[in-house]
């Protein structure tokens, strides 16, 4: 059965079973702070199971897309060596929000797999939950009486609470779990072992493939569990891992989800899968990885160097070096898998097919940037060689070289085991562990339980469209605690008007004022699933009383500006450069706006002023807003609002249009363009590849701007001397400077073959090598000239020399290559070394080098010290 109908045959089944069949969410998470990405399929349902939010559907079954590379369940080190475990998966799943439970996911479960299926039985097991005593939770017999209508008490196995309690993190919703594992070894291995024995024991062969979680509890953070408002059925079922069973493959990467990346990959880089475990194993991270890449760009998630675009970055390059490493690829090439998977899973997925181009790109970039880094690291790592004594090198040089410079740990230790070196892998690992420390210390939050202060408001309402102040009760509050933050508490009210950060825009402050008239600032407002937490210094002394909260107006009307500004700026970008360009992520502040979106090249600067005129004009024409609140997203699509990719909409959505320019938007807008006054564009700059970013201002900011660049104006006037034509005046220095230049660097390379010949006449024979140590007052590009002049007038040459600018020291070594070659002199090693007594450092060739430091007195020293390095 191939994948894709497997797919269709399991949301078909459950449509049958009234279901409501939805699209898989963004696999890149915006409003979730405990989570990066959809790490399993409940992610996106996480309100409904806490009872922050009621479902519309009771019964939901769907595909979704998955990443699990960081936190708790972290599968990455894995990915290529084993078989099964993969970083982006797709996770099918039935669900129920207080409708069925037990009984109807185990009967469901057993229908779809054998009856629908045709998978033998015989080949089943299943886990039930054996209870855990620290918990107060016993043995799930319930569970295990449905199972045994099905199969054989023999094949019901105990499960313990690491394998058959399922949590999403250290807080949550959670509950025990049945598992069904399926046994696809031979007959002959089956007789020799029985399978019962193998579940949940890592064999590659005996897997688990569904897991029906009956989500009950919420794990509190102090570790104890408390009844959820409603029972719940949260079901997965690793869609890889059933392609291979149906396709009785021995492998997930022997099915068709994957054997036409492998295939392709096969083909590019002229190796073959399944003749050598190593390339093997190159083939399965790198056709792994691209899914997971791809993926999480066509989402909106670039590789960065934080927060999610590190891990995406971090996976992207795994794959890079798998490739340099074991297929010998020393050219971009995994940007060419994209083709294939958009064609291969494209239909279910249609993000791929839209942004292909983009995903080609940004991949073919950050493996371009990546193998540089390769090859950098490759000379420091020769330096790093040649400067080790003995056969072992420095966990710390090692690390500095993967911490500093992204080179991979096990390429270091595979090149120094091809000298016949080791790596100090202790020294390290200790670095490491260091390093995760002080990362650790720095981001952990501490959060209190919810004090839960009104039962009865389960929903929060937003009103500060409408509104900048309302008087609202808190129902339920928190104390977090940072290391960069301090104590904080989390308010929750029964109705806001402040914004919470999203869509771009910053989130409101303002403050709360209490019935004694005393103030509390709230500093942030963020949002965590479908809850508005107000970030507030301190707490009111009773709670539970009335309270007025206000919005800071002229932050948000400054905010307001600038986000109306960004949906200008799209639709002049569209206009000016064409409807290729594409939204892919804003920042909007009070103080300035930022707009990255999809293009080719650099904007010039008629492109620029195009961009400025257009905006300018919609803003000098006065546009009022208009606001559709709450309309099908059919409706707003109809009146030409773009949906963007890698955001999670609703059946109803709000629209906001400011005359052509219509936008899916919950954000907050000025009522009429002429509020923004002006609209002026600081900067435009390539982030990665096919993306760019404009940086601009509006209102009071903008003034600000010109106000400054006037008052600079009038002072360069000034020290011109009040010229007529400032701007040629300016020209005209800059030609002469240049002139002056020229001239300057004629005398100083004159100077220096003047000073070619004394130099000769000083250079002493030292073990037979000529040997020269000495101060000069020459530029750096004259030294190195007289270097090599040297060098070819002078044989068996070892120099240093010493030179002080601007209170700073250089030093420049160069030795005569076959001396580099018969006595093994370096000059990086030299300059590397006696750069410590010029307080600085440097590096280079074996033959030439240069340092620079921050104490000129040390430059008699290192003269005197160059000596030593041939008696």
């Amino acid at each position: 059965m191939k994948s894709q109908q497997v797919r269709q045959h399991f949301l078909d089944f459950f449509a049958s079973k009234k279901h409501t069949i939805v699209p898989s969410s963004p696999m890149v998470l915006k409003n979730d702070p405990t989570l990066m990405f959809t790490n399993a399929g409940m992610v996106p349902f996480k309100e409904y199971f806490l009872g922050q939010k009621n479902a519309t559907d009771k019964r939901v079954a769907d595909t979704q897309k998955c990443l699990r590379v960081s936190g708790k369940h972290n599968d990455l080190e894995e990915v290529g060596k084993d078989t099964y475990h993969h970083t982006m998966f797709e996770m099918l799943g039935n669900w129920s929000f207080g409708d069925y439970f037990k009984k109807e996911a185990i009967a469901w479960a057993w229908e779809f797999l054998v009856d629908v299926l045709k998978i033998d039985k015989d080949c089943l097991y299943v886990t039930v939950f054996e209870g855990a005593e620290e918990d107060g939770l016993g043995f799930d017999k319930e569970a295990f009486d449905f199972w045994k209508k099905y199969i054989s008490e023999d094949r019901i196995i105990n499960g313990n609470k690491k394998d058959n309690f399922w949590e999403m993190g250290a807080q949550g919703p959670c509950g025990p779990c049945s598992e069904i594992h399926v046994d696809i070894r031979s007959v002959e291995e089956k007789a020799k072992v029985s399978g019962k024995s193998l579940v949940n024991m890592d064999h590659p062969q005996v897997v688990e493939i569904w897991n029906l979680v009956f989500m009950e509890f919420n794990r509190k953070a102090d570790g104890s569990l408390e009844k959820l408002p409603a029972k719940h059925v949260d079901t997965g079922m690793g869609f890889e891992r059933l392609c291979m069973v149906l396709q009785n493959k021995q492998s997930n990467y022997d099915t068709d989800v994957f054997t036409p990346l492998i295939r392709e990959v096969e083909t590019i880089t002229n190796n073959h899968y399944g003749k050598n475990e190593e390339t093997d194993i190159a083939i399965r991270v790198i056709a792994d990885h691209v899914r997971a890449v791809a993926f999480a760009i066509a989402d909106g998630q670039l590789p960065s160097n934080n927060g999610a675009g590190y891990v995406i970055r971090r996976i992207l390059r795994r794959a890079i070096r798998y490739g340099f490493t074991f297929l010998n690829t020393k050219e971009p090439f995994i940007y060419k898998l994209v083709n294939t998977l958009s064609k291969q899973m494209g239909t279910y997925f249609p993000e791929l097919k839209a942004q292909k181009q983009l995903i080609t790109n940004v991949i073919k970039e950050e493996e371009n940037s990546f193998l540089r880094t390769l090859d950098q690291g490759l000379v420091l790592l020769d330096g790093i060689i040649g400067n080790t004594k003995g056969t072992e090198v420095s966990g710390k040089k090692a690390f500095e070289l993967y911490d500093t410079y992204g080179f991979p740990i096990d390429l270091t230790a595979l090149i120094l085991y091809e000298k016949g070196m080791t790596l100090n892998e202790e020294g390290f690992k200790s670095e490491l562990e260091k390093q995760k420390n002080r990362s650790r210390a720095a981001a952990v939050v501490e959060t209190d339980d919810w004090v839960v202060l009104y039962e009865d408001d389960d929903e929060e309402e937003f009103i500060g469209y409408d509104t900048l102040e309302a008087k609202v009760r808190i129902t339920r509050y928190r104390k977090v605690s940072s290391k960069k933050d301090g104590e904080l508490f989390q308010l929750v009210f029964n109705m806001t008007p402040f914004y919470p950060e999203g869509g771009g825009q910053v989130g409101d402050k303002g403050y709360i004022e209490v019935s004694n008239g005393n103030v509390i600032y709230i500093v942030d407002t963020k949002r965590e699933n479908n809850l508005i937490l107000h970030f507030a210094k301190n707490l009111p002394k009773d709670p539970s009383q009335i309270i007025k909260v206000v919005v800071d107006e002229k932050q948000r009307f400054k905010t307001a500006c600038n986000h109306s500004a960004t949906h200008l700026l799209h639709q002049a970008l569209r206009e000016v450069l064409g409807t290729h360009v594409e939204q892919k992520g804003s920042a909007v502040h009070s103080k300035n706006l930022r707009f990255d979106f999809s293009h080719f090249a650099k904007l010039t600067v008629d492109e620029l002023s195009q961009v400025e005129d257009f905006v300018n004009a919609r803003i000098d024409s006065k546009i009022q807003l208009q606001e559709f609140r709450n309309i099908p997203m059919e409706t707003a699509l109809e009146k030409g609002a773009m949906a963007l990719f890698g955001e999670k909409y609703g059946d109803t959505v709000r629209a906001i249009q400011f005359g052509q320019s219509v936008e899916l938007c919950g954000g907050c807008h000025i009522q009429n363009t002429g509020d923004i006054w002006h609209f002026k564009i600081i900067s435009e700059s390539a982030i990665a590849a096919g993306i760019r970013r404009i940086e601009a201002i509006t209102g009071d900011a903008a003034k600000d701007f010109f106000f400054e660049n006037n008052r600079v104006f009038f002072e360069i006037k000034d020290i011109l001397k009040n010229p007529k034509n400032p701007q040629k005046a300016i020209l005209d220095l800059q030609e002469e400077n240049s002139t002056l230049k020229k001239q300057i660097e004629t005398l100083l390379k004159d100077k220096a073959k003047n000073l070619k010949g004394d130099l000769i006449n000083e250079v002493e024979q030292v073990n037979g090598i000529n040997f020269l140590a000495k101060k000069l007052d020459l530029d750096q590009n004259s030294i190195k000239d007289l270097c090599f002049d040297l060098g070819n007038a002078v044989d068996n040459l070892f120099v240093l020399f010493g030179t002080e600018k601007e209170g700073k020291a250089f030093l420049t070594c160069f030795i005569s290559k076959n001396l580099v070659e018969e006595k093994q002199l370096n000059a990086g090693k030299v300059v590397r070394e006696l750069g410590a007594l010029i307080h600085g450092g440097g590096g280079g060739q074996p033959f030439y080098a240069t340092a620079g430091g921050r104490n000129p007195e040390g430059i008699e020293k290192a003269l005197s010290e160059a000596k030593r390095y041939i008696v």
